[in-house]
This record gives structure tokens, sequence and C-alpha cells, in this order.
């Protein structure tokens, strides 16, 4: 029943996210100082991701940033690790894709259909939506994370939150410097990354930058019987680089393009089954016979997991008479995945699991043109405004013949589900923003986007030795809009409020042998705020509160086929779900020693909903709206949104000892916990649904001495084997502890 449930409800997502281990910091000589991020002696925070260079401290919106200095100190390598760097934040990695849920908003579905309402851009560009995420963080600049609706100043429009990530830029007379950066550590890892600035001439500069890493896998899998399982164990082999030109032929005129090449072979995503981490059967006391570590696994099939793609960035900016600003981004992607998994996660059959020999392979590829254009007016003036176009033209290519395969076994025509076809998808809006300053400390913003989006499949299916024609299409347009107050009491004292609302497009839902079933709607999301920041000790101490109070409608998630539920479908829930908490955030720098800390408490609830689980047989009808209530229709009324932990904490340390002639030393420990979360609606321990807590300990040590710093670090500290992720009733593990040296010279 695996099978049925993926391909129930749409399209199987298509890619993974993994790991990347090396340890990311970012050169002291770049753009890091020119792009005005953050200070560590105190001085102002900037966001750049509203389109405008502006003072955290004043800026109505809910963001964390960090810097490459930054994700080096808190061993963030790559987007997995920010929940345990920042609240609110969750993501879960299943090998195939990604969820990246902001308080409770963004990803729950695995489909490419399923769009992601938490948008990440890569320099300015939205990129693969949900997929392709894996790529490592290196030479990067800073990372804005903007929890709560965005799209009124910028790019798509999305209903949990962006992620802006900003690689250095190159530096035009800035000379040639640059870092290198060499990593050995645990299950043989071995890393090499590095960037160099290339002053060309006094109006143009290049900078080229590149990462690559080989690991071995984490797991221990045995074949049928115990023998050697011969496939990959989750090797890992990375390469990636990114070259960067920068032409300011005037003070008016500048002109940047990026381009990024990434390889990325994660080896495989071994899994096993849900029910292999009870040590007792649910509701007994009995031993559980198959039992088993998340690292410690059989299978019986082949497996593998390679993404690779380009991508490139060209951002112009041209300042006319009066300071008025036109900047154009345009976006090009293009990327191949190729994902080979045992689907059933078993080499051979329990009594949970009769089939052993469940498989699933796919050969998929994205393409995405995306164009953006802002009008923005100066920024020093009582009134500002900004104007913007947004174009994405993203269409997935599932290759033929037929590279698309869930097999009970693969090869079997009487028990395969096959598909082959585009599924093309389209975003057009308009938007802008308007502010007006009442009096010098009292600022009003109004915000406004209308989009048009469209979506087709033009797939065919062949289930069970029948073939089924998908030539479907579905539209949507929405207005959204946001309306802000913010009130500065003085240099440190800021309060602010909004109001604002977020959207994400509906989607197809795939034959399954039941006809054409309808599209699933658009979701939208209102959202209330109110927050309070303020600096102590000249700004040496800062801190963030706020709350959030938030309207889901039209939640998409799968469920069983109302009227035959074996199958699955992807559907809104008809009543509102609501989702509210609060958020604190502290920073300090006090002399050699500083701290970070945040905190997040969230609740959530389901409007009233009928439901049956597809993973469980039912021959009895259940309206989505109606029911009746029985015990497979359930009424989910009351349930926590899933991917929604009630509970986030992180925080660091460090202190810097002066060691006088000899450099200086500065150890740091860092723990991030993510509370335990629903995998789904249905709320059923004993298939899994509950994700325990995730308590990750890290710590580092650092010598530095001019231009060289050494580091000793080590993450997950305490090797808690977490579940990472639950799909198709596979558990896909976290990370287990790892420890390394890393060596870093400037230059």
């Amino acid at each position: 029943m695996k099978s049925v449930v993926l391909i129930g409800a749409s399209l199987i997502s298509i890619a993974w996210c993994g790991q990347a281990g090396a340890q990311t910091t970012s050169d002291s000589g770049t753009s890091q100082s020119s792009n005005a991020d953050q200070d560590q002696s105190g001085q102002d925070i900037v966001v750049t991701a509203q389109r405008r260079n502006e003072r955290l401290q004043t800026t109505p919106i809910a963001a964390s940033v960090l810097t490459g200095a930054d994700l080096a100190n808190r061993n963030i390598v790559n987007v997995d690790q920010l929940q345990f760097a920042m609240p609110s934040v969750a993501v879960d990695n299943f090998g195939q894709g990604l969820e990246f849920n902001i308080r409770g908003i963004g990803k729950a579905e695995h489909n490419t259909q399923t769009l992601t309402g938490v948008i990440t851009y890569r320099d300015g560009v939205a990129t693969f939506p949900g997929y392709f995420q894996g790529e490592p963080y290196f030479d990067i600049a800073r990372v804005e994370v903007l929890r709560g609706p965005q799209g009124t100043i910028a790019g798509q429009n999305s209903t949990g939150g962006a992620v802006f990530v900003t690689t250095n830029d190159p530096i035009i007379g800035g000379g040639a410097h640059g870092y290198l950066q060499g990593q050995f550590g645990s299950y043989s890892d071995a890393g090499l990354q590095g960037a160099i600035n290339l002053p060309i001439s006094d109006t143009f500069a290049a900078r080229i930058a590149w990462f690559t890493e080989r690991r071995g896998g984490f797991y221990d899998i045995t074949g049928p019987g115990g023998t050697p399982y011969t496939g990959n164990n989750g090797d890992l082999r990375e390469a990636a680089g990114r070259i960067s030109f920068l032409w300011r032929p005037t003070d008016r005129l500048s002109i940047l393009s990026k381009t990024d090449v990434d390889y990325l072979d994660y080896g495989a995503y071994p899994a096993d089954p849900y029910y292999a981490r009870f040590r007792v059967l649910p509701g007994t006391s009995t031993p559980n016979p198959y039992y088993n570590d998340l690292f410690d696994i059989s299978l019986n099939s082949p497996q593998g997991a390679k993404d690779s793609f380009v991508r490139s960035t060209l951002r112009i900016d041209y300042e006319f008479d009066g300071g008025v600003r036109l900047r154009s981004i345009s976006g090009y992607q293009n990327g191949t995945t190729k994902y080979r998994a045992d689907l059933d996660g078993l080499a051979a059959p329990t009594v949970f699991t009769p089939n052993a020999n469940q498989t699933f392979f796919d050969n998929v590829g994205e393409r995405i043109w995306s164009q953006e254009i802002n009008l923005i007016s100066p920024d020093d003036q009582r009134f500002t405004w900004l104007l913007g176009a947004y174009g994405q033209w993203n269409t997935y290519y599932f290759r033929r013949p037929f590279q698309f395969v869930i097999g009970v076994p693969e090869g079997n025509p009487a028990t395969e589900y096959r598909l082959e076809g585009t599924n093309p998808q389209r975003d057009l809006a308009f938007f802008g923003q308007v502010g007006f300053r009442i009096t010098p400390q009292l600022k009003l913003e109004l915000g406004g986007r209308y989009t048009w989006s469209h979506t087709r499949n033009d797939v065919q299916v062949i289930q069970y030795g029948v073939p089924i024609d998908d030539q479907q299409s579905a539209r949507a347009n929405d207005f959204s809009w946001k309306a802000s107050l913010g009130w500065e009491i003085n240099r440190n004292q800021y309060l602010y409020a909004f109001a604002a609302t977020g959207f994400r497009a509906g989607g197809l839902n795939v034959p399954v042998g039941l006809g054409l079933p309808d599209p699933f709607e658009p979701e939208k999301v209102t959202s209330f705020e109110a927050g309070w920041r303020a600096n102590f000790l000249g700004g040496h101490i800062r801190t963030t509160l706020n709350g959030f109070y938030n309207n889901y409608r039209n939640f998409q998630v799968i469920i069983g086929y109302p009227l035959f539920p074996t199958f699955g479908i992807e559907v809104n829930v008809p009543d509102t779900t609501r989702i509210y908490g609060a958020e604190f955030e502290a920073e300090a720098h006090l002399g050699r020693f500083s701290f970070d800390f945040g905190v997040s408490a969230i609740h959530s609830s389901l409007g009233q909903f009928f439901a049956t689980d597809p993973r469980l047989p039912s021959v009895l009808p259940c309206d989505p709206n109606t029911g009746p209530a029985s015990a497979t229709c359930l009424n989910l009324k009351g349930r926590e949104q899933t991917y929604a932990p009630n509970f986030t904490f992180n925080a660091g340390a460090q202190y810097v000892f002066n060691l006088g002639n000899a450099g200086t030393l500065t150890p740091r420990v860092n723990f991030g916990h993510v509370a335990a979360q629903w995998a789904t609606l249905f709320e059923n321990p004993a298939l899994g649904d509950r994700l325990e807590d995730r308590n990750i300990l890290g710590a580092q040590l650092a010598w530095t001495k001019g231009p060289w710093t050494v580091t000793l670090y080590g993450t997950n500290l305490t090797n808690q084997h977490y579940v990472g992720a639950l799909n198709s009733g596979l558990d896909f593990a976290g990370p287990p502890r790892q420890y390394g040296i890393s060596v870093l010279r400037l230059f």
C-alpha cells in the first residue's frame, strides 16, 4: 500500500537534500562589510531582502540574520541545520525532497504539484521549490530568514516565509584576496573549499569560489539473511563551483552575474520501516522482533541519489537622476535528479510488510526561467515606494520512456506504476509597497500583490498495465496585501505591528484508475503580528520579542479518496486552521564574551475536517465536509498542524582568550532543540506519525593567529539518533555525531 499512498494525490516529489559536512566560513576581506551585514561590535544589522538596505532594528518584519562567520560558528553547512539556530523553523529531509516549515507553514506533502510556502532565494532568484536544496553553504555573505507571509516587495508569493541566501560579491578595487579551507573528519570525511577575488580593472572584478567533499556513509547495511549488501550506503561525493562578475562602469550602473554549477552525489538515502524504531510493539509490552537502530538496517534493492544543476543569475542596478533605482533580477536554472530507493526498507518480508520487493526510481529534470523588475524610490524620503513585476516559468520533465517507476516489484507490469511527460507551471505577478512617515518616528507602510498562476499536466501513466492519459490544467489568481505600522521610540526601542496575507497556488491530482480527479485549490494565510525590538549597552545586547496569529485557509493535504479511500487524493481542509505563538531572540557581544539565544512557542489547531487515512483499509465513504464520522472516517478538528513543533530553542556562547603573540583561542558551544512534531494529520503513533524531539549539541575550539585559523569541531555530540523525516512509511535518519578538524588560511 505504500506505493498507493505515494501516487495517490499528485506527482511524486523528485529530489532530495543531503548533508554537506564541510565547515563554511566567509572571507573577512570580502563583501560582508560592503553588504552592511551584522557587525559584532554592536553596529546595526542590515537586511536586504526587501530590496533596500534597511536596519533590522526599524523594519516591521520578523527575521533572523546570519553572516558567513555566524554559519561557521554555529556549524551550519546547509539548510538542514538552520532549524537548530533560529526559532520556529522545522526542516524535515526525506531524501527525495525537503519540508521547510516556518511557524508550521511551508511544505507538508511530497510532490511537485504542491508548491512550497517558504521560498528560498539564492542571490535574489527564487530557486527550485522544495527540491535541489542540499547544495552546500560556501563563500556565503549572509542568510536572512523572514518569518510570516512575504510577497509585496520581492519575487514569489509565500505563505510561511522566505530564506535569502546571498553569496559574496566580487569587490572592485579590493585587491587579490580570498581564503582556502581544508577539512578532515569522521566517516573518512575530507573537504576543500576556497574563493579568490580578482580585480581585473578599476571598474571590473571577478570572484571564483569552489567546494568539494567526500565522506563515507553513516549506515551498516546487510542484505537478505545477513548477507553483505552490495549497494551504496550513502557515500557522499560533492563538487560545486561559482564564478561571479561585477562591472560598475559608472556610479549609477552596476551589473552583477553569478553562475553556480553543482554535482551532488549523496550515494543513497537508506531508510527502514517506521515500526523498526519501536522497542516494544505499540500498545503492548511485547518486545518488537523487528526493532533496530536507525543506522543498522537491511535492504535488498540498489539505491542512488544524485543531483546536478546549473544556476545563473543576473542583477542590473541603475540609478536615475533624483535617486530612483531600476533593478532587474534574471534567473535561469536547469537541474536533473536521479533517485533510486528500496521503497519498503526491507531485505525480507515481515508480518507488517509481506511484500519486501517494492522499489522506486525516477530520472527527472526541472528548468526554471524567472524575471523580476523593480523601481525603487530613494530611501531617505518621507514618502517611499517600490513597484515590481515578476514572472516565473517552471517545467518538470518526467523523462521518457517512463523513467518514473514504482515497482511492486519493478519489472512486473501487473503491479507497476509508471509515469512520463511534463508538468509546466507559470506564475505572473505585479506588486508594490508604499511607506509614509507620519512623524519622524512613526511610519506607515502599505503593500499589495496580484498573482496569476497556471499549472498543467501533460503526462501518461501506466498503472498495473492499464494506460491512462492525464491532460489537465488549473488556474488561480489572488490579491495579497500587507499593512504595517512602525514606531521608533528612540534609537534603541522600536515597536511594530502588521497584518498581511500570503498565497500559495493549488495543483492537480494525477489519476489512479478512478478517472481524472479534481484539482486541489490554493491556500491563503492571513497573519497578524506585533513586536518589540530593543538595544541595550549601546547595541551590544539586542533583543526581539514578537507574537503572531495566523488564519490558514484551504490547507492542502493528502487523504483517502472520499468514495474509495484505498487510494489517496490531495484536497483542501474546508475549515480554517489557526496557528499562533510567540518568539524571542537575544544576542550579546560583551567584550570577549558573546552569546545568542532564540525560543518560540506555537499552538496550532485544525478546523473541522473529516478524512480517511489512506494507509489503513477502509471501504466506507467519507466526505471532507460532512463525514459521517466512523471508525475510519475521522473528525480531525483540533489536531495539530503537521511539521509544527510547539516549542523550539537554540543557544550558543563563546569566549575569546587572548594568547598574546600566540594568537587567540575561542571555545564555542551550540545547542538546538526542536520539540516533537506530527508528520501527518492523522496523528497515529502506531504508524510512526510522531517524530520525537531533536536535541543537537555542538562545540568547537578555534585557534587563530594572523591569517590562520585551526578549528576542532563536533556536531551532535550526544550522538542522538533521531528520525529526520517520515515518508511512505519509512524513517529517514538525521545525521549522527561527526567530528573533525578544519584549517583556514586567508590571503
